[in-house]
């Protein structure tokens, strides 16, 4: 598969950056041939800020899905 890449990288508006990929897609379908085109792939970068929460959200969040899992667990197993 030799696949010729062009790359172009600009700054948006917002001060984040895009890199535009021009490459080829290869599909194929069950009793269908393969398809190729050109497609393009923009990748975004979004200017890091400060952020408003912390890890105590999700350590929160994880530890009450494990409390749940462990009910659940519990109550199938008294069955």
């Amino acid at each position: 598969m030799n696949a010729q890449v062009k790359e172009n990288e600009t700054r948006n508006a917002k001060g984040g950056s895009e890199r535009r990929v021009d490459t080829m897609e290869h599909r194929s379908s069950a009793g269908q041939g393969q398809e190729e085109r050109n497609v393009q792939v923009v990748h975004q970068t979004h200017p890091t800020q400060a952020s408003k929460t912390s890890g105590g959200v999700l350590s929160s969040a994880a530890a009450a899905v494990a409390t749940t899992l462990q009910s659940a667990k519990d109550a199938l197993s008294k069955k």
